[in-house]
């Protein structure tokens, strides 16, 4: 394959699929927590359903993410991305057809698994067609368009809902998928690792998928039907003995999906424990807040979807710096002092009631959620990248982007449950309300507990930035530019970056 060079037109038709066909998976992971209430009301849902038209597509997108970059490093790179865009487009038809709760669960869990046929190949096209100096171009330019989208997302969600429906929040992916498989068709060429050897873990990635899913029915559902309930307990059980066989096989068979052993490497996993705490907080309070912003502030779902662009702004503008900070003076006090500075943001958020002020009640704690951030993402993904062996950068990346989905995962099921809010408590805003403020105080003592954990196993001096490009694990968080954007996850072979 001929090298592909920025600034011209194949690299800059190389470019254009690679965005667009992350940027609408990370689009839609931010703008249906805004359509959520409007989704609700009109099908019927109760909250539990509302949990898990966002963690049906977390849950199978995080299951199947690392085994979505093992299939494309061995059968072609291009050829798994498009057949993610198209399985992602089909079931967004799916999603915008739905007449019921139930149908459109399924087809957010079949969104994940096009997601993460997807995501991982958008990053490795341009790893494997752009090198040197093209290639961090490529990358930066992917990452930055890509933030953009992410924030977008809301904002675009937001009018769909108040000027068309929340269903085209869904059909919108289907002219961007045509769009992007033309593209891909016709200026992507294709690539694979030559290297890759082994069989695919197809056991790893079912029993992954079963332990994540039966953990989070049994979380989901024990507060309305009750956790003695039939269904409850066998999902219970189901999730705790597949997890325990995910980890014997893992640890039995020759090419691992999780090779077990690289947690025994304790900057890694000490930055990955951070991570999973942190993630956890995001994933349950941004999916609260949006829903806060409606039900009880009283904002449109307009008003709503952008109240978190400062965020945005702000980690586009000082990532960068934070970065630099953090491979001068080591991820320690960097990771110590973000989670901190979160924490505080969380404390203000309890300020948001009725009839709220975004300039005097919400935007203090964005924009100390966003220093915080900003403060917090780079070296914490520098630390768990540049904690292991430059031949397993890949493996590191996709481990530590699947740790943060699945706490985003676990907390979105848990933490509703943990302050009250079940039931149709989404349509009562006194309830609410009482939810969002318990809510706000359990993740700001896990954020704290995050920035001690930082400080007491989080080793200096770090590897420089620019020998492992920060990518951001976050998905669905509007804080986070190129959210959904996911590293080659299942190689080892290639640097990862956002």
């Amino acid at each position: 394959m001929s090298e592909i060079r920025m600034g011209t037109a194949s690299g800059r038709w190389v470019l254009l699929a690679t965005v667009l066909g992350s940027g609408m998976a990370g689009i839609d992971a931010t703008v249906v927590n805004v359509a959520l209430p409007t989704i609700g009301s009109d099908l019927g849902a109760d909250f539990a359903a509302l949990q898990w038209m966002v963690t049906g597509y977390t849950l199978t997108l995080a299951s199947f993410i690392l085994l979505g970059g093992s299939l494309g490093d061995r059968f072609g790179r291009k050829r798994i991305f498009v057949t993610g865009v198209v399985w992602f487009a089909v079931a967004s038809l799916l999603c915008g057809l739905a007449p019921d709760a139930g149908l459109l669960i399924a087809a957010r869990a079949l969104q994940g698994v096009g997601g993460a046929l997807l995501t991982p190949g958008s990053l490795a096209i341009l790893q494997a067609g752009f090198s040197g100096e093209d290639r961090a171009r490529a990358i930066g330019a992917w990452s930055g368009l890509g933030g953009v989208a992410t924030a977008i997302g809301p904002f675009l969600g937001g009018w769909l809902v108040e000027s068309v429906s929340w269903r085209w929040v869904f059909l919108l992916n289907v002219p961007i998928a045509a769009v992007v498989v033309w593209i891909a068709g016709r200026h992507v060429p294709e690539t694979r690792d030559a290297d890759a050897t082994g069989r695919l873990d197809v056991a790893g990635a079912v029993l992954g998928a079963l332990a994540l899913a039966g953990t989070t029915y049994a979380l989901i559902e024990a507060p309305a039907r009750g956790p003695g309930a039939p269904g409850v307990l066998a999902a219970a059980v189901l999730g705790l003995l597949a997890a325990v066989a995910f980890l014997v096989v893992e640890w039995r068979i020759a090419h691992p999906m999780l090779p077990l052993k690289i947690f025994a490497n304790r900057q890694f996993s000490a930055a990955n424990a951070v991570t999973f705490l942190i993630y956890a907080v995001f994933g349950g309070i941004f999916f609260l807040l949006v829903l806060h912003l409606q039900v009880v502030a009283g904002f449109s779902p307009v008003g709503s979807g952008t109240a978190m662009l400062p965020i945005t702004a702000l980690m586009l503008v000082l990532s960068p710096r934070a970065g630099a900070l953090g491979a001068r003076i080591g991820p320690r006090i960097p990771m110590t002092v973000g989670p901190l500075l979160c924490a505080v943001a969380l404390v203000l958020m309890q300020r948001i009631g009725p009839g709220a002020s975004y300039v005097a009640d919400v935007l203090p704690a964005v924009i100390v959620l966003g220093l915080g951030l900003s403060l917090l993402v780079a070296p914490l993904t520098s630390a768990a990248l540049s904690a292991v062996p430059e031949r397993q950068a890949g493996l590191a990346s996709g481990v530590n982007n699947a740790v943060a989905r699945a706490a985003g995962l676990l907390a979105i099921a848990v933490l509703p449950a943990a302050v009250g809010l079940t039931g149709d408590a989404y349509s009562d805003p006194l309830v609410f309300e009482a939810g969002f403020d318990a809510a706000c105080a359990i993740g700001a003592g896990m954020l704290v507990l995050g920035g001690v954990l930082a400080a007491v196993a989080i080793r200096n001096p770090a590897v420089p930035e620019s020998e492992h490009p920060a990518h951001c694990a976050v998905e669905g968080t509007p804080a986070a530019p190129g959210a959904l954007h996911e590293a080659r996850s299942g190689s080892p072979r290639g640097r990862q970056g956002t």
